[in-house]
């Protein structure tokens, strides 16, 4: 969530950047973005239920009609004041809220996968595998780092709010299947400014995708071992019994 929300401010400064052809064709870009972002997120957060109540309906068509419609509008007016579309139609998704948010959430739950399947076969159709082989290199520079940085952001995140290093170690670890909108910034660079850095960003996405998921499962055993670590510091150093010297045959016990 926090990246997402992060990605709503990068996108439009990214976008408007690539677009601009010179210095003052940027700023005043950048700024547009910025104040175009800056009003539809306070509507977003402040008229939320405002946006609620004209989405909610009765019927389930016409309630999956009206939210279609509506991401429609909102990411159109959000391409054309060079802000990208996806920030749009996500801010349109913080706007809904309670009862109808849930319902509207069940709903488009089968066309999100659909539409995530279609985006992936689209970045595989752009993708030449004969140009794969080259970037395994670059890409797995680009793994190496971004896995690092996952696991330190899961580490550092879960210290900060008291939990244990095998709780710390596993946080990071859910973290390295994350990041899709790092692909649809790789894609907005790579079209407009370096076209050469797609098969880069298709090898870089692979992997990520294989080792996503088995991250959780590779750290396990190491998560374990400091989850073992951490409860015997909590417990404290063994106490040694102290046991009674056998006594000689024949000699009487001590006196009390």
């Amino acid at each position: 969530m926090i990246e997402d929300l992060a990605m709503a401010a990068y996108l439009p400064v990214l976008t408007a950047l690539i677009a601009a052809s010179s210095l003052v064709s940027a700023v005043y870009s950048v700024l547009v973005a910025l104040g175009t972002l800056a009003v539809v997120l306070t509507i977003a957060l402040r008229h939320g239920e405002v946006v609620t109540r004209f989405v909610g309906a009765r019927s389930d068509d016409v309630l999956l009609l009206r939210v279609l419609g509506l991401a429609l509008l909102v990411a159109g007016a959000a391409e054309a004041a060079h802000v990208s579309a996806a920030v749009g139609a996500f801010l349109l998704g913080i706007a809904l809220s309670g009862e109808v948010a849930e319902h509207i959430r069940g709903l488009l739950g089968p066309l999100r996968d659909i539409f995530a399947a279609v985006f992936f076969v689209f970045f595989g159709l752009s993708t030449d595998p004969a140009s794969l082989p080259s970037e395994l290199l670059p890409a797995a520079v680009l793994a190496i780092v971004g896995i690092a940085t996952k696991l330190v952001t899961g580490w550092v995140a879960g210290r900060r709010t008291g939990v244990g290093p095998a709780g710390r170690l596993r946080a990071g670890a859910a973290l390295v299947a994350r990041g899709e909108f790092s692909i649809i910034i790789a894609g907005l660079v790579g079209a407009s400014v370096i076209p050469t850095f797609a098969p880069t960003v298709a090898a870089y996405v692979l992997m990520m995708a294989v080792l996503g998921p088995l991250a959780p499962r590779l750290v396990d055993p190491l998560a374990r071992r400091l989850a073992r670590q951490a409860a015997q510091r909590r417990a404290g150093p063994p106490v040694k019994k102290l046991s009674a010297e056998p006594r000689p045959p024949g000699e009487p016990p001590a006196a009390i």
